[in-house]
């Protein structure tokens, strides 16, 4: 049996496809082997491997960039042994960014190589549309197809009311109402969840309880909110992935308190489609939708097509996109000043060895 069509039999379940086998051909020449990162924390990471699933070290993998560092999801070539290390992550077929929470001008790699990016909303409490449209954002940015998972619709005072504005902020993204407490709507959102499938959202909405009714099981730590202000607390303190019980992977992730956006100009046109749409229509191209003649998302607006909170969300968005940009800009620009510094010092310290 070849190396080929056993790691393609024992990884399917991941992801792995004939395409990564082709292009691994280098990587086994030189004894490594193929796997998936399915959990990271303290500087290791757990992956599944056609042998099973192993403790690997990252120093190999290292870089000054945190989205380049491994995170669940990523694709790996593993040196094996009885000290096994991630020799090279192998390029990503998308990967999910959000702004670092330290507010630096990195970013943070949320999972990688993702197929669906369900966006939990619970119904019981009131939507908060901008969370939405942030979240939808990312997903489309990192090559993901959003679904929004609706959770807890048990729990909700007006579902119909709660639908209709969830769909207002994902205009043409599947909505998906579910309980997991009764089972409704699970066997649908199954039958959308394809691949590997990434849950985002706020601690409370839900998230683990949601993927444990996926899983058929109580495999992911769940927790209850609190009362006062139905917030969650953190139960899920790593992304881990979890294999589906009728196909896929499955991550879950810690609540996102923040969600910030770092270069996610394209995730911003997709999920304000509608309004990109309504602006080609304007009379001007640098139409700027505030007072102009012959604006067709002012015009829409008026007419009640368009709500105003929509456009101010495309604004508000689109100017913290900028900013992230800005700082993502000057931090290169400070970067590769003190690189040249660097190579300068150690061009003039080797031109004094050479004059002594």
């Amino acid at each position: 049996m070849s190396h080929s069509s056993s790691s393609e039999r024992a990884l399917a379940d991941y992801g792995w496809d004939e395409e990564r086998e082709r292009s691994f051909t280098a990587y086994r020449a030189k004894g490594l082997v193929p796997g998936r990162v399915i959990g990271v924390d303290r500087g290791r990471c757990d992956v599944v491997t056609e042998h099973g699933a192993v403790r690997a070290g990252t120093s190999l993998v290292r870089s000054a960039d945190p989205v380049e560092l491994p995170c669940t999801g990523d694709w790996a070539a593993l040196r094996p042994g009885r000290d096994p290390e991630l020799a090279a992550l192998l390029p990503r077929r998308g990967v999910i960014v959000r702004s670092a929470v330290s507010r630096s001008s990195h970013g943070q790699a949320l999972a990688a190589n993702v197929d669906v990016a369900a966006v939990v909303v619970s119904a019981a409490v009131d939507v908060k549309p901008g969370r939405v449209e942030r979240l939808l954002a990312l997903a489309w940015e990192g090559g993901a197809l959003p679904v929004v998972v609706l959770t807890k619709i048990d729990e909700s005072a007006d579902l119909p009311w709660t639908v209709a504005e969830v769909r207002r902020s994902a205009p043409g993204v599947e909505v998906v109402p579910t309980s997991a407490v009764t089972g409704e709507g699970i066997d649908a959102l199954q039958a959308v969840l394809t691949g590997t499938v990434v849950l985002l959202g706020p601690s409370g909405a839900g998230k683990s309880t949601l993927g444990n009714a996926l899983l058929g099981a109580a495999v992911l730590e769940t927790g209850a909110v609190r009362a006062q202000d139905n917030k969650g607390r953190h139960t899920t303190v790593r992304r881990q992935m979890v294999r589906l019980p009728n196909g896929g992977v499955l991550i879950d992730t810690p609540g996102l308190r923040g969600v910030g956006l770092l270069d996610a100009e394209e995730g911003l046109r997709r999920t304000f489609a509608d309004v990109e749409e309504l602006a080609r229509d304007c009379r001007f191209g640098d139409c700027g939708h505030e007072s102009e003649p012959g604006c067709a998302v002012l015009a829409a607006i008026a007419e009640g097509a368009l709500d105003q909170r929509r456009l101010d969300g495309y604004r508000r968005l689109q100017r913290e996109n900028a900013w992230a940009a800005s700082r993502a800009d000057a931090r290169l620009r400070k970067e590769r000043a003190d690189r040249w510094k660097a190579i300068t010092k150690s061009a003039r310290a080797a031109a004094r060895d050479r004059r002594r």
